[in-house]
């Protein structure tokens, strides 16, 4: 088991979410297989035509299954009549990406889509049969699966040519910004500028951490989404850098963004972020999770300043802060060790759970020793040498891990934790102070920099696309099984 984030194993992880989701909602999305002249009348006469897309179309079928599906899920649906057209718009964009995609050569091998498909069983803890025969048991037929899974992959793999290959981040922006972090991590947090004379214009530094959930979403995602950012909020109050506990969670999340919005006045700020942040002073966080139609923002007031005003001198000519020289960056270390059961076919997590406070009980009580239960019970690559992890930076492990390493006092033992490995039992054995290399810095800010960049540079290319196709709406309102107005 390789615990540390950088050396996780890099399967197709975008593929295994999705292939996740396609197994929940095999009948979500439309059959884009390419088919001959004559399926296509039939298509055509059956279903009937909402809109053709370049040399291609999408039905009202599509549209049909894919609102069954949002109710299959317990999706509130608007009743404003607006859901068919927001569904159609969707079915377009990806009947061009798909139409863009083949026409660029791009493809998925059957080869390499049983291998995502592997991946997906064993994410499931399934072999490929029982996948297949819950694919069909949920009445889909598992080449429809395929087909459906391949499209994705496709349109994933345009994207990442299209607009993630294409985000340029230089060196300038990359020490801009490690400049900016270092100057906040040694002042502790405190306010960088002078902050704006009474009734004169101010600028704004806000960080947010994005956890996106769908209006529409049900009691439970939405539940669940408001939960993790209360939890992230918690974090944030703690002695971390926002940005990475940002990075940390994207890491976990993919769906979870995290940007610093960079100086902006009041009224360049979302009104409700203003009104969350009005009374913060910099360095600090909201008081509350701001909740807005897309979903929950977790904010920090990195900075305020006077309008127009930069830096004040005696910052930028710090030895630290304003050097042009990389300077390391003080951070905590953590030496921990930890007993891991992995996750398996016949071990629930209620068991797993239950032998882990089992061992934690018995080191309470000093009737065993952490190492040597380490040794004898945990199923790691660490048990030989009684679990020990060695010294970890921030951002070394999993989120999970990390944060409730970090809620620990040094000899203190947690409770049971779950990550994508398996259950933990964690101690920690020591602190001290360390150094965030360079190297490190450049890499974080890197991750930092292409977050900010691409929920724009994404909307930018997604407008171009529908902009550039020929697309023509027949008929969106009526079902399949109507009678075509």
């Amino acid at each position: 088991m390789m615990l540390c984030m950088n050396r996780f194993k890099k399967i197709s992880v975008h593929a295994i979410f999705i292939g996740l989701g396609l197994f929940v909602n095999v009948t979500f999305a439309q059959d884009a297989a390419k088919s001959n002249t004559v399926a296509e009348s039939k298509i055509r006469n059956i279903d009937g035509v909402a809109a053709v897309v370049n040399t291609g179309f999408v039905t009202r079928k599509e549209i049909d299954d894919r609102i069954a599906a949002l109710k299959k899920q317990g999706v509130k649906l608007p009743e404003d009549g607006s859901l068919r057209k927001t569904i159609l718009d969707r079915l377009i964009l990806e009947k061009i990406q798909l139409q863009n995609a083949e026409q660029e050569g791009i493809s998925v091998s059957n080869k390499e889509l049983d291998k995502i498909i592997g991946d997906i069983a064993a994410k499931n803890k399934l072999t490929v049969a029982e996948f297949k025969a819950k694919v069909i048991a949920s009445g889909s037929t598992f080449e429809r699966y395929k087909q459906l899974l391949r499209d994705d992959v496709l349109i994933t793999r345009y994207r990442e040519r299209e607009v993630e290959a294409k985000l340029k981040i230089s060196d300038a922006e990359i020490d801009n910004f490690i400049t900016e972090r270092t100057r906040a991590m040694t002042s502790g947090g405190a306010q960088r500028s002078a902050p704006a004379a009474k009734g004169e214009p101010e600028e704004i530094d806000v960080a947010q951490i994005f956890i996106p959930v769908d209006g529409g979403a049900g009691a439970g995602a939405q539940a669940e989404a408001k939960k993790k950012a209360d939890a992230l909020l918690r974090d944030a109050r703690g002695d971390v850098d926002f940005l990475q506990l940002g990075a940390m969670a994207a890491k976990e999340n993919p769906k979870i963004k995290f940007q610093d919005l960079g100086y902006r006045t009041p009224d360049r700020l979302p009104q409700l972020f203003y009104e969350a942040i009005r009374n913060t002073g910099g360095g600090q966080v909201a008081n509350t999770v701001v909740k807005s139609p897309a979903g929950y923002h977790v904010l920090k007031v990195l900075d305020r300043r006077a309008a127009g005003a930069s830096a004040p001198p005696q910052q930028a000519a710090a030895p630290d802060a304003g050097s042009t020289t990389p300077q390391n960056i003080p951070i905590t270390q953590t030496l921990s060790r930890h007993i891991l059961l992995r996750n398996r076919p016949g071990l629930s997590d209620q068991d797993a759970e239950r032998r882990l406070q089992g061992y934690r009980d018995q080191v309470r009580a000093k009737t065993a020793d952490f190492a040597e239960l380490a040794k004898k019970y945990s199923e790691d690559g660490s048990a030989p040498n009684g679990g020990d992890l060695g010294w970890m930076s921030p951002g070394d492990l999993v989120p999970e891990f990390e944060q409730a390493m970090n809620r620990l006092q040094i000899g203190e033992v947690s409770n049971p934790v779950k990550s994508e490995f398996g259950w933990h039992l964690i101690q920690v054995m020591d602190r001290r102070e360390g150094q965030l290399t360079v190297e490190k810095q450049r890499q974080f800010a890197r991750a930092a920099i292409r977050e900010r960049k691409f929920d724009q540079a994404y909307q930018e290319w997604m407008r171009e696309l529908r902009d550039n196709a020929t697309v023509k709406i027949l008929n969106v309102d009526d079902e399949a099984s109507s009678t075509p107005r």
